[in-house]
């Protein structure tokens, strides 16, 4: 019996061993400021929008060298319940990651949108967040982000207007509305991210209701969540539908990665070094880390 407990162990400290391996991790040092290289810009701007009847604000990155003369790709990028504008900012400092990997060639220049995700006149992340009006306005936000907030960066930045050089990604709450937004509209963005996503996404059979025309239209779909993240369901569930219908996507789980922005962080990186480039389905299962027990035939 002994025997038989110390060989399961082995076992499962191979399998556990083997699935770190396999998991593409950031370098040291990723997230922290660099003297000496080139910044890119944060801009606070607001528009007028007339799915909330006020007007509203949202941060805006643009790129080191950044030029009307050029056009860029747009990242819209999502906050979770408890956040808003600036909560990929202060606590997860993308313009830090960004301006890295910019000094490192490794990303193509890109302006980078961080809008308030809860769609209502008094939009702060302040009282009881689960309130009920609080939570339909991160539903409300698709018609905001659409229809009022990608017209304005369209207007007042140099931004390419086409779906293959729009990507939304997001954490939690923002991870269930950009995988409800980007494959609800798969005539506005062809690059996709949910991080961790929350409850809110919806069921894999309403997300992609038609995976042949998700496949044909999507340059790239990226789910992740840590192991340790109370909230893997969804993106399991989501992953399993995926694979069921052979639709190529990225599919992490990080682990040791809990629901917080240590995980979040370093999606963003990954995320940021495939987005506008040719994706291959070799890239894909590189950047992919399956937990060994789903490659196992029963």
């Amino acid at each position: 019996m002994k025997k038989l407990l110390l060989l399961c162990l082995f076992v499962a400290g191979t399998y556990i061993n083997m699935y770190s391996q396999n998991f593409k991790n950031a370098p040291d040092g990723y997230d922290m400021l660099r003297s000496g290289i080139q910044e890119g810009k944060i801009d606070t701007i607001e528009y007028s929008s007339a799915t909330v009847g006020t007007n509203r604000r949202a941060l805006v990155y643009t790129p080191p060298g950044y030029s009307k003369d050029k056009k860029y790709p747009v990242l819209y990028l999502l906050h979770g319940i408890g956040g808003d504008e600036k909560e990929w900012f202060t606590n997860g400092q993308p313009q830090v990651i960004l301006d890295n990997l910019y000094a490192d060639k490794k990303i193509i220049p890109m302006i980078v949108v961080l809008p308030n995700g809860r769609a209502m006149k008094d939009d702060r992340a302040t009282g009881n967040i689960f309130d009920k009006d609080k939570v339909e306005a991160f539903s409300v936000f698709e018609k905001d982000l659409i229809n009022d907030l990608i017209p304005f960066i369209e207007k007042n930045y140099s931004a390419i207007s086409n779906r293959e050089d729009r990507a939304i990604a997001g954490l939690s709450m923002g991870g269930g509305q950009s995988l409800n937004f980007g494959l609800g509209n798969l005539d506005k963005f062809a690059w996709v991210g949910g991080f961790s996503s929350a409850p809110n996404t919806k069921e894999p059979q309403l997300l992609m209701p038609d995976p042949t025309e998700a496949k044909e239209k999507l340059k790239l779909l990226w789910i992740s969540c840590g192991d340790q993240d109370n909230l893997i369901n969804f993106s399991k569930r989501t992953h399993d539908y995926l694979t069921a219908n052979q639709v190529p996507h990225v599919y992490q789980v990080i682990p040791g990665g809990y629901h917080d922005f240590k995980v979040w962080k370093q999606n963003l990186y990954m995320f940021s070094q495939l987005l506008f480039k040719p994706v291959t389905l070799r890239l894909i299962e590189e950047y992919s880390n399956i937990p060994i027990d789903e490659n196992v035939e029963n």
